[in-house]
């Protein structure tokens, strides 16, 4: 299962050492707006507020990314993933990609 790999944004995991760097790791979403959710965010854009609508497109597009990276990183051999950043960037209009990297690697408990 993937719920045991370490994912964070340091280059270390206090308590833990890198016995093995297995190298980049990356995964990414890419999501598509609808007609639908267009119409409803821009009713909410005139009366004002979160626009829920895109707040949930893009935290299932992390989420799905943040679990392909942990299945990748598992793939290698790994139990962890260091020094881990997000980036989102806009594909074409309507269209945005959600990409996780950092580096796989394999980690013990220091004691």
């Amino acid at each position: 299962m993937d719920e045991d790999v370490i994912v964070v944004t340091t280059n270390s995991i206090p308590g833990y050492r890198i016995v093995r760097v297995l190298g980049l790791v990356s995964a990414s979403s890419a999501r598509a707006r609808g007609a639908g959710r267009d119409i409803v965010a821009s009713i909410r854009n005139l009366i004002g507020g979160e626009v829920v609508e895109y707040k949930e497109l893009m935290e299932s597009a992390r989420d799905d990314a943040l679990q392909e990276l942990k299945k990748r990183a598992r793939s290698l051999g790994a139990n962890a993933v260091v020094g881990v950043r997000m980036a989102t960037s806009m594909i074409t209009a309507g269209v945005a990609e959600v990409v996780w990297y950092g580096t796989a690697v394999v980690v013990e408990p220091e004691y």
